[in-house]
């Protein structure tokens, strides 16, 4: 008696993938944290001891970017949970949304400091100097940062998070606004009398650099959550897989929608046109499972059984 076919069942690497890649994202994201931490405490002491403006500017950046990075682990966690009946196709966009709203609040906060360090310049000579010494602490800063970046980088572009992306160029842009208060303050050392006016436009350059990165960190966000075409090499990684399966002749349209822990995909496959409906089953069911082994991101294959006539298209 026929009976309709059994599905296919994913080998285990598949599932173990993507919790690999969530267990990566958090890990990356909490080694951060804790480096930012220790950052902003020693710019804390600095800001104490030598009464700087771009000290205390780069060490709200820092401790708004570890308010945001415990935001982005909650969320990286919500996105991988399984689809259910009020998210048929996953919970992935939360992480995206988690990566614009936090680019929209940084962009935002650093429109606010913006404008009180341009209200609080002063162009006027100052006889209270800032030490010669208070460079060190962001020049330190400057370095765990680059390191951060790299690292946390690295595992983004490995689990193509654009939100965790996002979260990596926080510390590059921190390192460089690290350097730029370095910088105003060797400047404040070397020429004392107008120390403080550098020290603020040392601050100004920070916010004007926490803008930018809001900015760019929204929108890459927001290209996922709109659906915007990813790149090339996942409609490759694709083609090849469904090429892979016996009895697939073609492939036609292919619309991939990618966000978060998540890929859905759309394929039209061609195949002999005197197939039984059976078989062209089969054959969806196996292009299905190969497009998933290939790319375990993948959460859902959505295939289109066309018949093949060479030279149609």
């Amino acid at each position: 008696m026929r009976h309709f076919p059994d599905p296919i069942r994913l080998p285990n690497y598949v599932f173990i993938a993507r919790e690999e890649r969530n267990r990566q994202l958090v890990t990356s994201a909490a080694k951060g944290m804790a480096i930012r931490l220790s950052i902003v405490l020693l710019e804390i002491v600095g800001v104490v001891i030598f009464g700087s403006s771009a000290l205390l500017m780069d060490a709200l950046s820092s401790f708004l970017d570890i308010t945001f990075t415990g935001f982005l682990i909650y969320f990286i966690k919500l996105a991988d949970k399984p689809p259910d009946n009020n998210h048929p196709f996953g919970h992935g966009r939360f992480e995206p949304l988690v990566g614009l709203l936090l680019g929209g609040l940084l962009a935002a906060f650093g429109l606010g400091m913006f404008i009180q360090q341009l209200m609080k310049i002063n162009p006027t000579i100052d006889e209270q100097f800032i030490s010669p010494y208070a460079w060190l602490i962001p020049f330190i800063a400057v370095i765990l940062l680059e390191l951060c970046y790299r690292f946390v980088m690295k595992t983004a572009k490995r689990q193509n998070s654009a939100a965790l992306a996002a979260d990596a160029l926080h510390y590059r842009i921190d390192s460089l606004t690290s350097l730029f208060a370095a910088i105003a303050l060797v400047l404040a050392a070397v020429i004392p009398t107008w120390g403080h006016f550098i020290d603020h436009i040392g601050a100004i350059v920070i916010a004007i650099v926490m803008i930018a990165m809001g900015v760019y960190a929204g929108r890459n966000n927001a290209d996922q959550l709109v659906d915007r075409v990813p790149e090339r090499k996942f409609f490759d990684q694709v083609k090849s897989a469904a090429m892979n399966v016996t009895g697939v002749k073609g492939t036609e349209k292919i619309r991939i929608q990618l966000y978060g822990p998540d890929a859905h995909v759309n394929i039209d496959v061609e195949v002999a046109p005197d197939l039984s409906v059976d078989e062209a089953h089969k054959i969806s069911q196996k292009v299905r499972a190969e497009i998933q082994k290939e790319w375990p991101a993948v959460r859902d294959v959505t295939v289109h059984i066309e018949p093949y006539y060479p030279g149609d298209h």
